[in-house]
């Protein structure tokens, strides 16, 4: 709207500097010197261009110190990511290490401020800083960053002499670069979403740690789990949490102590599971078998036990004995404990009628991971138990498990040669005609995140 208003103004402009040039071009020129003064006045504006023009080549891309306090790069350093080779790590990232770290220290002025100076005297970066307040002195947790030439026990002595004490250290990954409250959101969605969920959950809360599920009804009868209160016991390396149904979740941590603030948190995450009750994802994948029959593989729960019961009594006695390594006592009880997604993660495979024909089970035993597989007799041999194994162990390896292991008879051919297929690192052990077969999931070297552990007592 107002293009045309400029327009004018700009040819006014012009139409008036035309005038005034042509009024002193005349006056100049019939002036005594015209000639020479119109001669003499082009040579110096064409000096005042080309003067200008070089100064501002010189100095035209350099901001005055006084703008930014911003300082240039080392020479070689790359102004941006952009300039990166593509494929390629930053030369730091590649002499870098990352640590955890928990030390305690006094709960006076200074000692933090000690303790940072001293990691910096090493050329340690902390990332990240978490303190556990306790009675006497506070427990501070690092994520660090050392350069690459520098082992842990050095990191340690030094915080040994800036007054850290119970110094524990052992190797970290990027996965620990999520910050505390951003982790402990995940883990809880988690296990809002899956009951599954809540023994894996508490291991990446709390570390490497042993985690038992004892029910309140023992499998098989026996002993009841000694009860805890509802505000669970915490006793130094070992806490106690009432279960969701009753039973008592143990947590163990030799070496490194519990603080009250992993206590709460581990607390918070078992009555989060308590509140929800027993729950799994409903999905379901549908297969075609070789021989063109359509099955369906899906989770199951203890609301499949009539289903499961009834697929138990189609099985053979042999089939069971290979299954459950003897007779089949109170079905009731077992199949409760196996299908509760409190102590694992149950598949089942059925039939275009809805008939269950196979169950596959991934047990929490402690630190270790249990596989089993039961398919009916009249569904064997078609590859329902390596469909359901493959699965099973891929749940595991999503999990952080380092191995499972199934428990079979050396005459289970139809075990062996599932658990041969799954072409991962197997060990073999055979004791009183009992077979356990114990797969790697993954090279123990690439599995183990504590290398290098170190810990300190009081210097």
């Amino acid at each position: 709207m107002h293009h045309w208003r400029r327009d004018v103004i700009e040819l006014a402009a012009l139409f008036t500097a035309v005038a005034v040039a042509d009024t002193v071009a005349n006056m100049v020129g019939h002036g005594p010197d015209g000639t020479a003064l119109l001669v003499i006045s082009a040579v110096a504006l064409a000096a005042t261009a080309g003067f200008h023009t070089w100064w501002a080549h010189r100095h035209g891309h350099a901001p005055p110190t006084g703008d930014t306090g911003a300082r240039p790069l080392p020479q070689g350093e790359q102004a941006g990511p952009s300039e990166e080779p593509s494929g390629t790590a930053a030369p730091v990232a590649a002499e870098s290490t990352l640590w955890r770290m928990r030390t305690t220290v006094k709960d006076a002025p200074g000692s933090l401020a000690a303790l940072c100076a001293a990691l910096a005297g090493q050329r340690v970066d902390i990332l990240s800083l978490q303190t556990h307040p306790l009675a006497e002195g506070t427990v501070d947790e690092f994520l660090l960053r050392a350069p690459g030439t520098l082992e842990g026990s050095e990191i340690t002595r030094s915080v040994a002499r800036a007054g850290g004490t119970d110094t524990w250290i052992e190797r970290a990954d990027t996965h620990d670069l999520v910050d505390a409250p951003t982790r402990v959101l995940g883990l809880a969605t988690r296990t809002a979403l899956d009951a599954a969920e809540l023994p894996l959950a508490l291991r990446q809360l709390l570390g490497r740690c042993t985690i038992r599920s004892l029910p309140a009804v023992p499998v098989g009868g026996g002993r009841r789990p000694e009860g805890v209160p509802v505000e669970g016991v915490l006793e130094d390396t070992v806490m106690r949490l009432r279960g969701p149904e009753g039973g008592v979740i143990t947590v163990e941590r030799p070496y490194l102590p519990f603080t009250p603030t992993e206590f709460a948190r581990a607390r918070a995450l078992v009555e989060l599971d308590a509140r929800l009750g027993p729950r799994i994802p409903r999905s379901h994948d549908v297969l075609t078998l070789p021989e063109g029959s359509d099955i369906t593989v899906r989770r199951a729960d203890t609301g499949d036990v009539e289903a499961a019961r009834a697929m138990h009594e189609r099985c053979s006695p042999r089939t069971l004995s290979m299954r459950y390594h003897g007779p089949l006592g109170d079905a009731d009880r077992y199949l409760n404990h196996l299908l509760s997604p409190r102590f694992g993660r149950t598949l089942a495979v059925q039939t275009a009628s809805g008939r269950i024909v196979g169950l596959g089970h991934l047990l929490w035993d402690g630190d270790e991971t249990e596989v089993a597989l039961l398919v009916e007799d009249a569904w064997q041999r078609r590859g329902i138990g390596a469909e359901l194994l493959e699965r099973l162990v891929t749940m595991a390896a999503e999990a952080g498990c380092e191995n499972v292991y199934a428990v079979t008879q050396s005459s289970n051919t139809g075990m062996v040669a599932a658990m041969r297929g799954l072409e991962l690192p197997l060990d073999y052990q055979i004791e009183e005609g009992t077979l356990v077969i114990t797969a790697r999931l993954a090279p123990r070297g690439e599995q183990e995140r504590a290398v290098g552990v170190t810990k300190t007592g009081t210097p």
